[in-house]
């Protein structure tokens, strides 16, 4: 970019740094002068924003500058225009104050700001007596940052913005423009290479994709009528209640007749009774912020603040929120701070420099993704991510954050070779600026948002992922993370192995189900049957199933019973409550028609049924994360492979659970039982209402001398709850 020859060329040409400083209004010892670029216009006239005419500019250059000395003080000012006959009016934005103030300034620079939403970004407000809108962005290595939008021709010269320098913050605010404009911003850096147009970080609605424009909105307001679920919630221990997770992508939950998105209505009105039907107390969705790109399933984002405009306006998704409350649904959102992508709009070298991500790709650059890693250790990047978390509490009442790919963030050398990683100040693979971002980030949830919850999707032995995060003793690191609970991949990788056998060969692998025991309690568990599991080549949950059509269909109901038995909160994806055939894809509904037959059917009654059971029951999951809700009955019984186990928790009735997991019908079967009397069948999975046999004990057993002798169905789990 060639520098201007003045300061005045340079304005004319949008390229001084400081428009404020020669814009607007200035006191002096003559009187107030003016300045104003007033693109068009031939004549001009000053009048104070409640109508009283205080002057005339006269152009100085053809380029659509204005001069003139006014008689009044500084103010805000409004011209009314005129070339060729016509006429229009222009409130001058160079002649307001600023929005943000010290406070702000401190708060910011401390990386303590915990309302920056309602500071940086686009805000629609009042300010000195006009009604526009409030433009701030983080730019501090920028030589110069303007708004440009459709209000504006998109011209980057018009509106250059007023840099606070102490923290890198650049601000506007543009009277007489509204919601539903598109804008970004244009900046320079500081050596004078123009960047592309870049989206706002901050922003609460962007244009659907192609288009990545963001759009001026108000944020969520609402009459939530929520107040008893929040209420319920921040009195309730989720450790001791129980969380029965439906994990959706809202694209491919259901489309409409033309094979595009149902809006956040829509989907209010199909999928929140549809949970509450099958009894999950949580929704669970892959990442609803602005994302370019279908496939990623929102887990490259660009616009964090933003629910994407795919499904509607931003509001739509409040309602969806407040109905899901209102009928007793909870609504967990997938987050992802392990990184972003490298869209040009997007953060990725945002004012010509590293400013979110490291400038060093060993530390910067994700090579499982083909992203960006954001520098945690930065202040002002710790800070965004921080208030986006709290961001989605505070106005769209989310109960929960699953923070995606925390294993990434842990570690400096998560996939990469030796030499492709730089080791932390004592020489270990630890990223400990990650860790002191998450054990933040939770901090600051559970602190502000009682009854909220975070959930870690962590793959490695991390100690403490679900520990509080207490303060450290002083001289020592702390790793304590402080989430609320923990994805069980070990659960998913093992069981599903074991049930991807031949059941003739299953003794030889019983621990993959017995294994599980030994840590069970170490954390706080999450036993996710996520989608992960079904893509990319990984067929359905049904496929994974071992043996022929019938037995895969038994050993899906006997797989889904014993993990509802299962120490641990649960979470099933989309379409795996009916077993869905096909693996899943973001770019097509479910098979819902799947449902008319009558072995889908059964397993979507069986999902049902185990909620029901799972919910009513405290014994199954009052004590879902103690040692003391667990003891076995059976462990060894590997030649037949069959696993029995004992659910408690306290003043509750004890059930018992006991899987068959070869074909064969075992009748006799010898099953020691802790109490005397009867013991009551509340669930078999062989239940021909679920597709089964029908095999099973006449609906209950009766022990004696610390034995009952009972029916195992084939491939089947059963309860069953102590009766007296």
């Amino acid at each position: 970019m060639k520098p201007p020859v003045n300061a005045l060329d340079a304005l004319l040409a949008g390229q001084n740094a400081d428009p404020f400083a020669l814009l607007g209004l200035h006191e002096g010892p003559e009187g107030t002068f003016a300045r104003a670029i007033l693109p068009g216009a031939e004549r001009a006239e000053a009048f104070s924003l409640d109508g009283r005419w205080i002057g005339t500019l006269g152009l100085i250059d053809g380029k659509g500058l204005f001069e003139g000395r006014l008689m009044c003080k500084p103010q805000p000012i409004r011209y009314r225009c005129s070339a060729q006959g016509h006429e229009w009016l222009v409130t001058d934005p160079y002649t307001f104050g600023p929005v943000l103030g010290p406070m702000d300034d401190l708060l910011i620079a401390q990386g303590t700001h915990f309302r920056l939403y309602d500071k940086l970004g686009a805000h629609l407000i009042e300010h000195e007596g006009a009604h526009g809108v409030h433009f701030a962005v983080w730019a501090p290595n920028a030589r110069l940052v303007g708004v440009v939008g459709d209000f504006n021709d998109w011209n980057p010269g018009r509106h250059v913005m007023r840099l606070r320098k102490d923290i890198g913050v650049w601000e506007i605010f543009l009277p007489d423009i509204a919601d539903y404009r598109a804008y970004k911003y244009h900046i320079v850096s500081e050596d004078g290479v123009v960047q592309p147009l870049k989206a706002d970080p901050f922003a609460f609605r962007a244009e659907i994709r192609p288009a990545n424009a963001s759009l001026t909105a108000r944020p969520a307001e609402l009459d939530w009528g929520d107040e008893a679920h929040l209420s319920h919630w921040a009195s309730t221990d989720p450790r001791c209640a129980p969380v029965s997770i439906y994990e959706v992508h809202a694209g491919s939950w259901q489309r409409d007749r033309w094979n595009w998105f149902l809006t956040w209505d829509e989907l209010a009105e199909q999928l929140i009774p549809y949970v509450v039907e099958m009894g999950f107390t949580h929704i669970e969705f892959l990442p609803i912020s602005e994302h370019p790109y279908d496939p990623s399933w929102g887990y490259q984002t660009t616009g964090l603040f933003a629910p994407s405009s795919r499904f509607g306006e931003p509001a739509g998704f409040a309602r969806f929120v407040d109905g899901a409350h209102r009928a007793g649904i909870g609504v967990i959102l997938d987050w992802v701070p392990a990184h972003f992508p490298t869209d040009e709009h997007g953060l990725v070298r945002f004012d010509g420099t590293a400013l979110y991500e490291h400038e060093d790709p060993k530390q910067g650059y994700h090579p499982d993704w083909n992203t960006l890693i954001y520098n945690f250790g930065r202040r002002e990047v710790a800070s965004f991510l921080v208030n986006n978390a709290l961001f989605w509490a505070e106005r769209y009442h989310v109960d929960g954050l699953r923070v995606d790919a925390v294993a990434s963030m842990l570690y400096r050398d998560y996939s990469r070779k030796d030499g492709e990683w730089i080791p932390n100040e004592q020489g270990g693979r630890e990223n400990w600026e990650a860790v002191d971002f998450l054990r933040a980030v939770n901090k600051e949830l559970y602190a502000q948002n009682p009854g909220f919850m975070t959930i870690a999707e962590e793959s490695t032995a991390w100690p403490g992922v679900t520990q509080p995060a207490y303060d450290a003793q002083e001289g020592k690191r702390p790793t304590a993370l402080g989430f609320g609970f923990k994805w069980n991949m070990g659960f998913m990788h093992d069981t599903l192995r074991y049930m991807g056998r031949d059941a003739v060969h299953r003794r030889f692998h019983h621990e993959d189900i017995t294994f599980g025991l030994t840590y069970a309690f170490s954390e706080n568990y999450v036993l996710a049957l996520s989608h992960d599991e079904v893509v990319h080549g990984k067929g359905s949950l049904l496929s994974k199933m071992s043996g022929d059509d019938w037995q895969k269909f038994a050993n899906l109901r006997a797989y889904y019973a014993l993990m509802w038995g299962y120490p641990g909160k649960k979470l099933l994806f989309m379409g795996q409550e009916f077993a869905q055939r096909r693996e899943w894809s973001e770019d097509r509904a479910l098979d819902w028609e799947l449902r008319a037959a009558p072995a889908h059917e059964g397993v979507r009654n069986l999902v049902r049924d185990l909620n029901r059971v799972y919910r009513s029951k405290p014994a199954l999951h009052g004590a879902d994360c103690e040692g003391e809700g667990f003891e076995w009955l059976i462990v060894d019984d590997s030649d037949n492979s069959v696993f029995a186990w004992l659910r408690k928790a306290p003043a509750a009735k004890p059930i018992a659970v006991i899987s068959n997991m070869t074909p064969a019908t075992r009748t006799g079967y010898r099953i020691p039982l802790p109490f005397a009397g009867k013991w009551n069948e509340i669930l078999n999975s062989d239940s021909p209402y679920y597709g089964g046999s029908g095999k099973g004990n006449l609906g209950q057993v009766k022990a004696e001398d610390g034995f009952a002798i009972i029916t195992l169905p084939p491939l089947s789990t059963l309860m069953f709850e102590y009766a007296g």
